[in-house]
């Protein structure tokens, strides 16, 4: 027997589970406690109990409608003190408890297949991975941002201690790092499926997988450390409180224990698959398995379990059945193996397993350094015929699943996989298994009694209807549209216009100066010398207008005379363009008309080398209401997308870029093009944000007075996911952009989406943008930034 800082021993059994324990973590209320999952579909929180030993089972909590796959504490806020516990489902729902109901206190709906990672942040946010190849991210009941990119199941996801940053971890083999939303970096190294992730540090990170190892990572992106013990899938990892040593559990029946990057100690348990671990305060490992136990193991002498617990335990364990096709133990051969003398000889390191022949059985001995002694772990038995040996461990796609089968239609065709699971309705897997083959509808009750009869109708409670709609996706979340709007007038910061009232104004910051940055007129100064915040929230979109009519068609002309024959406008056809201008420009009272757009129309469509000043009239064409309400119609508005979408290409003229990018801000003049700009936001924004890496400052002031125009509207229609799009990329622009123009109208942008918004400040705040700014706050020319960046950071 060792002391403290010696071997773990078993310290607890704690029996409660009715199936598969898949998840655990460390509670924070009370101390001391953890919280477990299983596929029971119950969540239950357990306390340490007076005794020092044990645990209590304090709390049961239901609210999944099928297995329950893993579980995160989201840290206490001023409305929950003692914070809340989030698990996920195979109902592809997430609930979220409170730590005294056993009801949830709300259910996160959005993801497609079972929810199977979480993990929490700063300011309430909540980061989900799931079988559907998406991660999310939830901000209390909303969700803020999807990451796509992985090609197949995300199993593992873990936000990092730095604000805005995100890992995952997939079966793709591929673990990806997401900045503000956005994948920064893709680590490659794993040879199969990456199962779990734990953070050393700001800059370190461990990741376990299918491929039996465990390996160590640098934020930057190098691999510093590969770790092997397992035999078989890793599915857990968890990381040691102020150090770098860690556990790991799976496939192999085993709970390992990482010390100075060695294997220190190996735990079997009496069940095949060891699921899940975590680490308490104290150092003590609690674990979850096939069986159903959680077991806890302890250093601490004072809360080692009794001698008669210890050696139920060992009993246990000496009965196990080993199958011997799962690898664990190596290629064994029963004529070679030496009798019960062969364990007179002491082992040469800990968890080295050894296999002797009695009477002719087979039994599985591994050694105790710390006891200095064989310990049995049980028979090991030939194939017991089953197809399946333990809860949902086959693998399909990524996916795991009770069966796995393979089905052969006819003699010469393919033969096809139909993955299921016990919890499932033979009959809808059927359909979809046709469905999803293309096979013919006839086989329907074939299909259906071959599942029956190879899982000797084994089903498990019948499953509710809350989960979405296998057909429609329905019950997913819809984004809210409750109009959010503020009621205060403010100045245009950028054309002077609707300039400030006094006493409007809700924030201030010290003055810096007394002119009115915008239009070098004194500005308003109350009393107490405040400067007023007269620069957000912005009620309305900023364009640019500028124009010189007689350079673009001067420029258009030129250009039109080395245009292909298909392309060249006749001498009425520049007449048409120059009346548009001048009825667009307001140099004419006249109405742009029908044939003047068609005309616009064939010269919009110009090969891209020569197109830039047909784009230059579109420009300003688009901010006239007849011409607004025609391209950005139902009828036309495709096309017209489609087409300013083409030049926002990295590889493209920056000349197009640009004035696609300025067409796009000033379409959201009128009603039409701003429905329209709302409607394609996704496709717009994830097209424009491309053109950040160039280093075309006007390019850039485009790009920031865009994201300010969906501010505006954002503002009006209050949908959170919008406001969430616009951040991530406000924050990722601000990383490459210099010019203070395009920094002073993205920190407008930031201030119109945040003001009044709680849960915009939260996620602002979660993606770091707070850190970002920090630095405009003391630019001493233009003053404007100075003084908006200072509002901003007041709101943050």
């Amino acid at each position: 027997m060792v002391g403290e800082g010696g071997a773990y021993r078993l310290r607890c059994s704690l029996v409660g589970h009715g199936q598969d324990v898949r998840g655990l973590t460390r509670g924070l209320f009370p101390q001391g406690s953890f919280v477990s999952v299983s596929r029971d579909r119950t969540a239950r929180l357990w306390a340490p109990d007076g005794l020092n030993r044990g645990f209590t089972e304090m709390h049961c909590m239901s609210g999944h409608s099928n297995f329950v796959s893993c579980v995160c504490i989201i840290p206490p806020s001023d409305l929950y003190p003692r914070g809340l516990i989030a698990t996920g489902g195979n109902d592809h729902n997430i609930c979220i408890f409170t730590v005294d109901n056993p009801a949830p206190l709300y259910v996160l709906k959005g993801h497609k297949n079972t929810v199977c990672s979480l993990s929490s942040g700063k300011f309430g946010t909540l980061l989900s991975g799931s079988w559907d190849t998406t991660a999310k991210v939830w901000l209390n009941d909303r969700c803020m941002m999807t990451l796509q990119g992985h090609t197949a199941a995300i199993w593992a996801v873990k936000i990092l201690p730095e604000q805005g940053l995100m890992l995952t971890g997939s079966a793709d083999k591929t673990i990806k790092l997401w900045k503000a939303g956005r994948c920064e970096r893709t680590f490659t190294g794993h040879e199969d499926c990456v199962r779990g992730l734990a953070i050393l540090s700001e800059m370190e990170f461990l990741s376990c997988a299918n491929d039996a190892s465990v390996r160590r990572w640098q934020i930057s992106g190098e691999c510093l450390q590969v770790y092997y013990g397992h035999t078989n899938y890793i599915y857990s990892i968890s990381v040691f409180p102020h150090c770098k040593d860690f556990v790991t559990t799976g496939e192999d029946r085993s709970l390992r224990i990482w010390k100075q990057g060695e294997c220190a100690q190996t735990i079997r348990l009496p069940a095949q698959s060891v699921w899940c671990c975590c680490v308490l305060d104290n150092g003590d490992i609690v674990v979850g398995a096939s069986d159903g136990i959680i077991r806890v193991f302890t250093e601490s002498l004072e809360r080692t379990a009794s001698a008669e617990e210890i050696q139920a335990f060992e009993n246990e364990l000496s009965q196990a059945s080993i199958d011997p096709k799962t690898g664990d133990l190596g290629d064994i051969n029963a004529d070679d193996l030496p009798g019960r003398e062969h364990l007179k000889d002491p082992g040469t390191r800990d968890g080295q397993t050894r296999l002797i022949k009695d009477n002719g059985k087979i039994e599985a001995y591994q050694w105790s350094v710390s006891e200095g002694r064989w310990i049995k772990i049980g028979d090991v038995v030939g194939s017991s015929g089953a197809t399946q040996q333990t809860s949902g461990k086959v693998l399909f796609e990524g996916k795991e699943y009770d069966y796995v089968f393979t089905i052969d239609v006819n003699e010469s065709g393919p033969s096809y996989k139909l993955p299921y699971n016990i919890t499932d309705d033979p009959w809808l897997t059927a359909y979809n298994f046709l469905q999803k083959n293309d096979l013919n509808p006839m086989f329907l009750d074939q299909v259906a009694k071959f599942i029956m009869d190879n899982t000797k109708g084994q089903t498990l409670l019948s499953t509710s209807a809350q989960f979405s709609d296998p057909f429609t996706g329905t019950g997913r979340y819809v984004p809210g549209s409750s109009s959010g709007s503020s009621m205060m007038p403010a100045a245009d910061p950028f054309t002077g216009a609707g300039r400030y009232v006094p006493g409007s104004a809700s924030n201030a910051v010290a003055p810096v100066g007394g002119v009115d940055p915008y239009t070098g007129m004194g500005a308003y100064q109350s009393a107490a010398a405040k400067v007023e915040n007269i620069y957000f929230p912005k009620k309305d979109a900023v364009t640019f207008d500028q124009a010189n009519p007689m350079q673009i068609l001067g420029k258009l002309k030129e250009l039109n005379g080395s245009a292909t024959e298909e392309h060249k406008l006749t001498e009425d056809d520049l007449i048409t363009l120059e009346k548009l201008l001048s009825a667009t420009c307001n140099t004419s009272a006249e109405t742009p008309t029908a044939q003047q757009l068609q005309t616009l129309w064939r010269a919009v469509n110009w090969p891209e080398d020569i197109v830039f000043p047909a784009l230059d009239i579109l420009r300003l064409s688009i901010r006239h209401p007849t011409v607004n309400e025609n391209f950005c119609s139902e009828k036309d508005h495709v096309q017209f997308i489609i087409l300013l979408l083409k030049f926002l290409n990295p590889k493209g003229k920056q000349a197009n870029q640009l004035l696609a990018l300025r067409a796009l801000c000033n379409c959201f003049v009128s009603p039409a093009g701003q429905k329209l700009m709302m409607e394609q936001r996704d496709e717009i924004m994830t097209q424009a944000i491309e053109m950040k890496s160039g280093n075309n400052k006007n390019i850039h002031i485009a790009l920031a007075t865009l994201t300010l125009n969906y501010a505006v509207c954002l503002l009006k229609v209050n949908n959170i996911e919008g406001k969430a799009q616009c951040l991530s990329v406000i924050s990722t622009i601000m990383e490459v952009v210099q010019d203070l123009e395009a920094i002073f109208r993205l920190l407008v942008a930031l201030g119109t989406l945040i003001s009044d918004d709680t849960n915009a400040v939260q996620l602002a705040k979660s993606l770091g943008v707070d850190s970002q700014i920090k630095k405009y706050a003391s630019v001493s020319e233009p003053a404007k930034v100075k003084e908006c960046c200072r509002f901003v950071l007041n709101l943050l």
